[in-house]
């Protein structure tokens, strides 16, 4: 399915979220001091830089074998369409999707086989605003015995990981039960708030922030924002963690919402650049990787360069997902799937774009096992240009 053409910046968009977030960022933009296309102040996937291209950095360091320079992306199917602001996505053991809504603060079971969508109910205290609301989501590793959801929210005073149990057997709306807060006290903002949250391999939860537009958190090890952090199910840091009685894993970030491990267990993470570079990184426990000091790669040496990047108008990545020995990265702006082959830690070849504009804005990617991905469009977020039955979930077949 080939998407209608896109509307130019300007025209008139007859979406109530869409006046509410540009006269909102106008509002914080003013404030700031900032022109109305400083991309330093701007929300996801707005900024306006020169036209570049994704870049990779050459040779892996190591000899793993490596996928095909080239791959291949088919959409098999639409799951289901008519979902409102779609974030966070989480796949059940039985088969079926959970979606969060960011700006309803509601999570709906997707049944995968007639696209049937159930409410299961929603979540109490998210205060959505601008790129604020109910964002990521992940099963509990233990879910066949507690049936816990966790989820990443924007409250009234902070952005917090919460937990709650999902009883099926009660009436369709009222099937979360109360919400435990694992964790609170993440930086909140009108512009990034992170919000992807995934078990690892070692059962640890992690969880991709932003610095809320303050970029002196990103450096500062003893705040949350602009960090990747790592912590137990219960919230506390997790052993083996680079700092003591911290659940600081990473930091010198702008934004993440992207997290992903590969076959070997290595995490990427996907993170928003301001004027020039968007960034898919390898993440090193206790690495800075440069923000605000640098932008994209540089020759510092205090600093991790990315393992792939591209200009903002390419990318502004969200989601990410690992599957056939590449990243499969999801682009709002971009309106495109980008794929980076691997090698170890490095991309093994120029990242390759798949559906540039076919579906609109691209926000999560989740493996679904084999060579299939899913894949949630982004158009009814307050930015995009909602058509006919956005957003969607896509199944799709990659190589």
């Amino acid at each position: 399915m080939t998407r209608r053409t896109r509307r130019v910046e300007g025209t008139e968009i007859v979406q109530r979220r869409a006046v509410t977030a540009v006269l909102a960022a106008a509002a914080l933009l003013l404030t700031a001091g900032c022109s109305s296309d400083d991309a330093g102040a701007s929300p996801e996937g707005s900024a306006t830089p020169s036209r570049t291209t994704a870049q990779s950095p050459g040779s892996g360091r190591t000899a793993e074998e490596t996928p095909p320079a080239k791959g291949s992306v088919k959409v098999l199917r639409t799951v289901t369409e008519g979902l409102d602001s779609p974030w966070g996505l989480a796949a059940l053991p039985v088969g079926d999707l959970l979606v969060s809504s960011r700006d309803e603060g509601t999570i709906t079971r997707v049944d995968t086989e007639t696209g049937r969508k159930t409410e299961l109910g929603e979540v109490p205290g998210v205060s959505p605003a601008g790129e604020g609301g109910l964002l990521g989501l992940a099963l509990s590793p233990d879910y066949a015995s507690d049936h816990m959801i966790y989820a990443y929210y924007t409250s009234a005073s902070d952005n917090r990981i919460v937990r709650m149990l999902y009883d099926e057997r009660k009436p369709t709306g009222e099937q979360l039960g109360a919400p435990d807060t694992v964790f609170r006290g993440i930086p909140k903002g009108f512009i990034h708030n992170g919000g992807r949250i995934a078990f690892g391999p070692d059962g640890m939860l992690y969880a991709g922030t932003g610095e809320s537009g303050e970029e002196g958190l990103s450096q500062d090890k003893e705040s949350l924002g602009g960090k990747i952090l790592r912590m137990t199910p219960e919230g506390e840091p997790a052993p083996g963690n680079p700092f003591p009685d911290s659940t600081v894993y990473s930091y010198g970030h702008r934004n993440v919402q992207g997290l992903a491990w590969d076959a070997k267990q290595r995490l990427f993470a996907a993170e928003f650049g301001q004027d020039t570079w968007d960034e898919l990184n390898a993440i090193e426990p206790g690495g800075n990787y440069g923000w605000p000091e640098v932008e994209g790669r540089s020759d510092d040496s205090r600093y991790v360069n990315p393992a792939a990047q591209w200009s903002t108008d390419e990318a502004s990545p969200s989601g990410i997902a690992y599957a056939e020995g590449s990243v499969w990265m999801a682009g709002l702006r971009g309106e495109r799937l980008w794929r980076i082959p691997l090698n170890g830690t490095e991309a093994s070849a120029d990242p390759q774009p798949f559906l540039e504009g076919d579906h609109g804005r691209l926000r999560t990617v989740l493996a679904a096992g084999g060579d299939k991905l899913w894949l949630v469009t982004s158009e009814t977020d307050g930015r995009g240009s909602p058509g006919d039955g956005d957003d969607r979930i896509l199944e799709l077949e990659v190589s």
